[in-house]
């Protein structure tokens, strides 16, 4: 905090400095939560955040009668049961005991952090979070707005066919046939993802699995293996080996007869390519997944690691979440074959809307709930919203854009914002959903440079050192210049751009709006 208001007194000369110094004193205004002056107020903000992370952490979903879970198990049953009472009953149970015990905590958080905000020369947190992507902090927001509204007539289209599917697993009483679905039958805690209502929802069932866990199971015996294959994918553009200190540092397994926080994440741990990776890895192609997305963030520590301190960092808060992410992309059918996890690989019309049914119910799922979390965050910390209305503009923003509602009545006292991690760790969540706008852009991008004509959901740039030279170079720019200068140094244009996610769907949109025609679409 001292720091940052360091660097606040350099503003009136900002533009005679030479453009590193003037980049990374401006980068110093976002740097962290700053506390407030007072030293009492510095306290309670600090104590209130780890209360809030611990009750969290502490959590379990109790059901009257059954042993009680953590969030691992409680969400392992959401995505394996299809009783609607037992779904309830974890889903409420989870939001009641956590949303409910850190509700008076938040309350007392958010001025707290606000007047650390504003002790740096912002008006509040909300203005402080917008603000850190080079350009004015209103803009920002009509930005995210303006994605999304790009992005909005292929998720309709899959709310529409997933909620037409429930309805006739479930019933009128359980999911209606219109309006918005219900967040307990997603097969996710928060419906931010419904990956796991494929089997229901496949829309050719019998055609040849694109699945390679059983040959994952068969074949790599060791968590390393599944780590070296990912790893390998990188060196094959040309990027650097990771060093041995990442295979000697890094957890892999959960250690045995210890406790372990088991989600995944990638670590520079001395900012001097000290990296490692944090999982507990499962034998499963969705792990595998992570991995490959995990070492995307070591590859951007590793490409600007030798920068000044301040400029260790994505060009925003999205690129590193797109990095790893924009490599999935590429983990095509065809590059697996190749790295012998699949035999045969089926390409006609009704595998390819498989496929594509399979990854949008992950990335398409997930695009509102990414940017409801701070849109939700933003109006609290800005003061438009009360206490009192907490979980009512939650649940109001969530029926505006994502079309989920809760499955039982909520009260004022119930708190279900605080169900998700992000909220009283208080971790901006924007960058997740800028991560999926980017990591379709890039993909495009490095598709062209690696020269596939292909349909673009084909392309896998596994091996090609052209695409490998251009990503590399983005990566070791970190935050040195403004992230519209980087983007544009990669893809041509100074814009985040969906239509990449329109043009990588293309055959499912078309599809759903065959399924869907008659149906009163819409939330």
């Amino acid at each position: 905090t001292k720091q940052i208001k360091a660097a606040r007194k350099f503003d009136p000369i900002l533009a005679k400095l030479d453009p590193a110094t003037r980049r990374q004193l401006e980068l110093l205004k976002f740097a962290g939560q700053p506390a407030p002056d007072d030293p009492a107020a510095a306290d309670q903000l600090a104590k209130i955040g780890a209360e809030m992370s611990s009750i969290y952490g502490k959590g379990k979903a109790c059901v009257k009668g059954k042993a009680c879970l953590d969030i691992d198990k409680a969400s392992a049953a959401m995505q394996k049961s299809r009783k609607p009472e037992e779904l309830l009953g974890i889903w409420t149970a989870w939001h009641d005991s956590v949303g409910r015990a850190e509700r008076d905590l938040f309350g007392k958080f958010v001025p707290l952090a606000n007047a650390g905000a504003k002790g740096v020369g912002f008006t509040d947190v909300a203005n402080m979070w917008k603000s850190g992507y080079d350009m004015p902090a209103d803009k920002f927001e009509a930005e995210t707005d303006r994605l999304w509204g790009q992005m909005k007539p292929l998720y309709d289209q899959l709310h529409c066919y997933t909620r037409r599917k429930l309805n006739k697993m479930y019933g009128d009483k359980v999911q209606p046939k219109t309006g918005a679905i219900k967040a307990h039958l997603t097969g996710n805690m928060w419906a931010q993802t419904w990956t796991y209502l494929y089997k229901e929802l496949e829309p050719f069932p019998g055609q040849a699995s694109i699945d390679v866990t059983p040959t994952i199971v068969k074949t790599m015996n060791d968590s390393k293996k599944m780590v070296k294959f990912a790893e390998q994918f990188y060196t094959s553009l040309g990027m650097p080996e990771l060093p041995a200190t990442f295979w000697e540092r890094s957890m892999f397994d959960k250690p045995k007869g210890k406790e372990a926080i088991c989600h995944a994440s990638a670590w520079d741990v001395t900012f001097a390519n000290d990296l490692r990776i944090k999982m507990c890895i499962q034998k499963t192609q969705e792990e595998l997944e992570v991995i490959h997305h995990e070492l995307g963030h070591n590859y951007y520590f590793a490409a600007y690691y030798q920068l000044p301190m301040l400029f260790q960092a994505g060009a925003n808060d999205g690129f590193h979440e797109a990095i790893g992410d924009t490599i999935v992309l590429s983990a095509t059918p065809d590059y697996y074959k190749e790295r012998g996890l699949l035999k045969t690989v089926v390409k006609n019309e009704k595998a390819t809307i498989n496929g594509q049914m399979l990854s949008a119910l992950e990335r398409i799922a997930f695009l509102p709930f990414g940017l409801v979390i701070d849109k939700w965050r933003w109006d609290v910390y800005a003061g438009k919203v009360k206490p009192a209305d907490y979980n009512k503009h939650w649940w109001d923003l969530r029926a505006k854009y994502q079309g989920v509602t809760p499955p039982v009545e909520r009260a004022a006292t119930d708190f279900d914002p605080g169900a998700k991690y992000h909220v009283p760790a208080n971790v901006a969540y924007t960058r997740y959903f800028l991560a999926r706008v980017l990591q379709f852009q890039f993909h495009r991008a490095l598709c062209k440079k690696a020269g596939f004509t292909g349909p673009l959901h084909e392309c896998s740039i596994y091996k090609n050192k052209e695409a490998g030279a251009a990503f590399w170079k983005m990566l070791q720019a970190g935050a040195s210049k403004p992230w519209q200068d980087i983007l544009f140094d990669l893809t041509g244009s100074r814009d985040m751009d969906a239509t990449a996610i329109l043009e990588y769907f293309a055959p499912l949109k078309t599809w759903l709006e065959e399924q869907n025609k008659g149906q009163t679409c819409g939330y």
